[in-house]
């Protein structure tokens, strides 16, 4: 299952809205196969494993699937009848798919044809993996993730003349491997206004290229800016004056399952105030810089006590910066709400 959560993350950013599905194919304690969902519309991770074992190893086969095969038609046929024409013997499950249409219905139709099935393996893992797209189809709206690179003390800009960047290049590097996995990356007018991003993935080979999201009460968004001139200028959405439930629906609507949201502080500090932070990135440069722009603005909460807590903390070091991300509203909440 391991090696099928690996497959799988190969997926996040490329096939949505569908999930990230990595699938494992062994006999006779023999890996045979494996294959992720690379885009939707083409064959799902289980379909892709298949077709490139040999027919006679499949018979009598186990399939580590990192989420629960489909059973109904969408744009590909049922993955549980081509498991179930194939022979394969058994069926290991990571996590329940949480799209109603087919929660828990490809592991009984599975079951009905004799084929042995276990659910929950590394369950926990298999969910985070697709917390985007839980979000999306349950709710409609995109999972939030805030990526913030800041100083020591919290601030998030470089004196007037001075490059932009707060980390080195290695951090660098780690942002286009996140950029790589979400569907939209959002920014204010006065980060367009004062650092021009590009918001675009580079250095990833075969990256699908996220819609570029600016966010504006005035709608003074400067005409010659990189993400209206360049290449993917039509793949460049500005919201002028819109609530924050507007812009989550409307990119909910264009299939957008992972939100990324790169600042400034002004907005960052709206959504946090506004509880609709899922998950946090923060690199920190090994800096005090002090100054007036805090990588989070708002009202702030009202004692420690209502302080938002990380779950599932994650420490990384790229040279001298660290990165601590995890999810504000833990995965486990969000079933809940939903």
């Amino acid at each position: 299952m391991r090696i099928a959560l690996r497959e799988a993350e190969k997926g996040l950013g490329r096939c949505s809205p569908n999930p990230a599905v990595g699938a494992v194919l062994v006999n006779g304690g023999q890996l045979i196969s494996k294959g992720y969902h690379r885009k939707a519309g083409r064959p799902h991770a289980e379909i892709e494993a298949l077709s490139k074992a040999p027919a006679s190893a499949i018979y009598g086969s186990t399939l580590y699937v990192t989420l629960e095969p489909c059973s109904t038609f969408g744009r590909t046929p049922p993955c549980t009848d081509a498991i179930i024409a194939t022979g394969v013997a058994r069926v290991v499950v990571g996590s329940i798919d949480r799209n109603p249409v087919h929660a828990g219905r490809g592991v009984e139709r599975l079951r009905s044809a004799g084929v042995r099935v276990s659910t929950g393996v590394l369950g926990e893992q298999c969910r985070l993996l697709n917390v985007g797209f839980d979000r999306w189809i349950t709710s409609g709206r995109p999972w939030v993730i805030a990526k913030i690179a800041q100083s020591l003390d919290g601030r998030i800009t470089r004196p007037p003349g001075e490059s932009s960047a707060l980390t080195g290049i290695a951090a660098h590097r780690r942002v286009q491997t996140l950029r790589a996995t979400v569907d939209a990356i959002m920014i204010g007018a006065e980060t367009l206004r004062q650092d021009d991003p590009r918001l675009t993935v580079r250095g990833i080979r075969g990256a699908r290229q996220p819609w570029r999201v600016i966010v504006t009460r005035t709608g003074k968004v400067p005409s010659e800016s990189k993400v209206l001139t360049d290449n993917f200028r039509d793949h460049t959405l500005v919201f002028q004056d819109r609530s924050w439930d507007a812009v989550l629906v409307d990119l909910g609507k264009r299939g957008v399952t992972r939100l990324l949201v790169e600042g400034g502080g002004e907005i960052l500090g709206q959504l946090l105030d506004t509880d609709l932070i899922d998950e946090v990135w923060s690199f920190f440069a090994p800096w005090l810089t002090g100054g007036n722009k805090p990588s989070f603005g708002g009202k702030g909460v009202r004692d420690n006590v209502a302080a938002k807590v990380l779950h599932h903390p994650r420490f990384e070091r790229f040279e001298s910066d660290i990165l601590i991300r995890g999810f504000i509203r833990s995965p486990e909440e969000d079933v809940r709400r939903t």
